[in-house]
């Protein structure tokens, strides 16, 4: 299993996370605040099981390789390695944490590739053991989730010599900008998304700094100020610092790299102001504020700060663009001779294109889908208009954002579904309707021309149609319809833009969920979790059972906070990486089947397991035409 795990850097905030915590002696102090984003650079491995010991192979940012390090798989051994120190002590303390509280057996972890400096603000020895703590969770399947990880991580480090903060696990949350609040010994974690992607340049001064200096002058201000000087400390780890990474926050959501920039000179500013004289052997830094003024790039920039801790470590700066980025590192590194490494926060991805499976044969529904696909039944909408299902799914995806729509069917239906979306009425049929029905022809072929029909050759499950439409999606997430259900939304917000709307959120793939009677699961995926404390509705799963059984339900599949006898079931809405072709495509070559078929609920699996996936509680109503039955109470109830 190939892991990437990058380092973090601190955009706003610094030194709050600690500070925070003196909330437990002085609830006076204000929370802290911290915005922080993953790197570009950062440490990968392959990982796999060991049956007994713990081992590593490393390399260096200079390329340099060392081990392999073995240790048995025990916890005294675990332990005393990790009191030593060294890099290989951070490992050791995690894994002994992680066997601590799991029954895991052992580890072989190949660091291949670190392009991560060390000790220069960007949490390598953080990364490390977040790698460490996330290669536990997934070749063991523990279901943690990433504050999960997070937590076992920071529990690895701070076991070790090494001293780190709860902001430096941020790095879990991959190259993404997160917001973190600091209360005491409580973290909360929101995730950000940024419109466009944001150009960052970050400088290594190649100077010397005491971290545990700063550290020790700072927290002399805590936690009840007894001087001029500590009030100021406090103001500005406290309410300066509240409104600043406020500001801060927004901007980046906005994805305003000039308000951004500008803010980093202003933050700098008051940081030189109230925290300078604290530590002023440490944090005048010369080095770092020639660097800032470098006259060079100020047409480069939007503006800049120190990093970390501050003091003469590392300087960060907000280009003005992507060239302007090139242009920032070549000048450091010709006239400074200064090595500076890209920084880049990206645009959140969003799933552009919809997916709708219609290829099964519909034996619940025979003779009644010898005539016809079940897809193409007819229902009556709220506006008394009779459409095909097929129709309804692709006009809600269209609704949602999607700017094309794949529906993949039989062979022998492609010209059937073709003629429905594409063919023009024959014009003594288009005479004979109304203007209403006249312009929601012109509106159908318009419709159409956003539509792709493909065959799938052989029926061969739902993991094999929607692998029909691989090269179609291609390497971006999709929004995923089941093509015998209907979704009315309780809201304004159709139900599939609920569910892009989370994606584009937490950038991770995402399920439709509702409370369903433990009489009808059965009928439908099934899901078991965690609810995200953040965000109501949100869950991080932590298994997907295809139709179980009630018995297997009621041992594995609870969740807190629902009634007794109700489950979560899937809505039949997903949205999912391209990174589930790549396992489709994996287990249709190894013809893995269950029931005779490819699964998707089995590859959906994989990615839990891989990627992690969380379910939503749509605020709307499933309606499934894949029985008589329900059929019957969707043409009772759709209209509403």
């Amino acid at each position: 299993m190939e892991l990437f795990v990058p380092g973090r850097i601190c955009l706003f905030g610094e030194h709050s996370d600690w500070a925070g915590g003196y909330r437990r002696a002085n609830s006076e102090l204000e929370k802290g605040y911290t915005l922080l984003t993953g790197t570009n650079q950062g440490i990968y491995a392959r990982v796999k099981p060991h049956p007994g010991k713990l081992i590593l192979h490393s390399s260096l940012p200079d390329g340099r390789k060392i081990g392999p390090y073995e240790i048995p798989m025990s916890r005294e051994a675990l332990l005393a390695e990790a009191e030593k120190g060294g890099f290989f002590s951070y490992i050791a303390g995690v894994a002994y944490q992680v066997m601590t509280f799991y029954p895991v057996k052992g580890l072989e972890i190949d660091n291949y590739l670190t392009d991560l400096p060390v000790k220069k603000g960007l949490s390598s020895s953080a990364a490390v053991c977040v790698l460490t703590a996330r290669a536990f969770n997934k070749v063991y399947d523990l279901r943690m989730t990433i504050r999960g990880e997070m937590e076992f991580a920071y529990l690895g480090e701070v076991i070790t010599p090494s001293r780190c903060g709860r902001m430096d696990q941020g790095c879990a949350y991959g190259n993404r900008p997160i917001l973190m609040t600091h209360d005491r010994d409580l973290l909360t974690v929101e995730e950000l998304s940024v419109p466009r992607d944001l150009h960052l340049v970050v400088v290594d001064l190649a100077a010397g700094k005491n971290t545990k200096e700063i550290l020790a002058s700072l927290n002399r201000s805590f936690p009840f100020a007894e001087s001029e000087l500590d009030k100021g400390v406090q103001y500005y780890l406290g309410e300066v610092n509240k409104l600043v990474t406020g500001e801060a926050t927004e901007l980046l959501k906005a994805g305003d790299a000039k308000g951004l920039g500008e803010l980093m000179t202003k933050a700098q500013g008051l940081f030189d102001r109230y925290l300078t004289p604290a530590c002023p052997g440490q944090l005048t830094a010369p080095v770092l504020h020639e660097a800032l003024a470098f006259a060079d790039i100020r047409d480069l920039v939007w503006g800049g700060k120190g990093v970390g801790s501050q003091g003469d470590g590392s300087a960060q700066f907000v280009a003005r663009g992507k060239e302007e980025q090139d242009q920032i590192i070549q000048l450091f590194e010709k006239k400074k001779g200064l090595r500076a490494l890209k920084l880049d926060i990206p645009a959140a991805r969003r799933a552009r294109k919809a997916l709708i499976p219609a290829a099964g044969f519909g034996t619940r529904l025979f003779p009644a889908t010898k005539a016809t696909r079940k897809e193409l039944f007819p229902v009556i909408g709220e506006d008394g208009v009779a459409r095909p299902a097929i129709l309804y799914l692709v006009e809600e995806a269209l609704a949602s954002g999607a700017s094309g729509v794949c529906i993949v069917v039989q062979k022998e239906d492609v010209g059937l579904f073709e003629s429905f979306f594409n063919a023009p009425l024959e014009i003594g049929h288009y005479n004979k309707l109304s203007l209403a029905a006249r312009s929601y022809q012109t509106r159908l072929m318009e419709i159409g021309s956003k539509t792709t029909i493909l065959a799938q050759e052989h029926q061969e499950g739902l993991g094999h149609a929607v692998h029909t439409a691989g090269e179609w999606i291609g390497q971006e997430p999709f929004l995923l319809m089941l093509g015998d259900h209907l979704y009315r939304s309780q809201t304004a917000v159709p139900c599939s833009r609920q569910l892009l709307d989370i994606y584009e959120k937490h950038q991770k793939n995402v399920i439709g969920l509702r409370k369903t009677h433990e009489s009808l699961i059965g009928r439908f995926g099934t899901v078991a979790g965690l609810w995200d404390p953040n965000e109501k509705g949100l869950l991080n799963i932590t298994e997907i059972a295809e139709k179980p059984s009630l018995d297997y339900a009621r041992d594995k599949l609870r969740v807190d906070g629902l009634a007794g006898d109700e489950y979560l079931t899937i809505f039949g809405l997903y949205v999912l990486s391209p990174s589930v072709f790549e396992v489709l495509k994996e287990h249709i070559s190894q013809n893995l089947r269950r029931k005779g078929e490819f699964d998707l609920t089995l590859a959906l699996d994989v990615l839990r397991a891989e990627e992690g996936f969380l379910g939503y509680l749509i605020e709307g109503d499933r309606f499934d035409i894949g029985l008589p039955l329900s059929y019957l109470e969707t043409l009772k109830n759709f209209a509403g």
